[in-house]
């Protein structure tokens, strides 16, 4: 009896979790879900595997945004395409679940796990997006300042929010909180 109220009481007094960020980062994870399966995971598998249309708008998508990196991935971008694949793609659900629920501190640690793991390998493809000379590419690139910011913008929104979820979950008190013993 007694000591529950004392545990409700501090509980109130503790920050509650930062709620607008975790629908944010919940329509996140679970918008992730059908774009890697419909459209990330394309250049991973033979051609004729997904439906016509998928594939017309992977074509579409590539050309309009001049983004060769999908049609005809490096060795490197295969790589990161395989890590969305097989690492974090069973983590979506499980991370769109938490944070759509709210307040699931168990998430803590994945969520870091996955944001400086995100966050690390849009550095190299932002910089190569940026660098990277596509004149002999196959497949159009991105040839003036403009068109590799279009490009850009595509992909900067996954730098963004990994780097929010990161700060929120070492920062906001929600899940940073340590929780202190009593001795008895």
């Amino acid at each position: 009896g007694g000591g529950q109220g004392t545990v409700r009481g501090r509980g109130t007094a503790m920050a509650a979790a930062p709620r607008w960020r975790e629908l944010l980062f919940g329509l996140y994870f679970l918008s992730h879900i059908p774009i890697t399966l419909l459209i990330d995971l394309q250049p991973l598998l033979p051609a004729g595997i997904h439906p016509q249309r998928l594939a017309e708008l992977l074509q579409w998508y590539a050309a309009a945004f001049k983004d060769p990196m999908m049609l005809q991935p490096p060795e490197w971008f295969k790589a990161f395409i395989y890590c969305e694949a097989f690492l974090q793609m069973p983590f979506f659900p499980v991370a769109a679940y938490a944070f759509l629920k709210g307040g699931c501190k168990w998430i803590r640690t994945p969520a870091i796990i996955y944001s400086t793991h995100v966050a690390t390998t849009l550095c190299a493809i932002l910089a190569h997006i940026l660098f990277h000379d596509f004149s002999k590419s196959e497949h159009l690139g991105p040839q003036t300042q403009r068109e590799r910011l279009v490009l850009l913008s595509v992909y900067v929104p996954y730098l963004l929010i990994p780097l929010l979820i990161l700060f929120t979950m070492l920062c906001h008190p929600h899940y940073n909180h340590v929780e202190k013993r009593k001795r008895k």
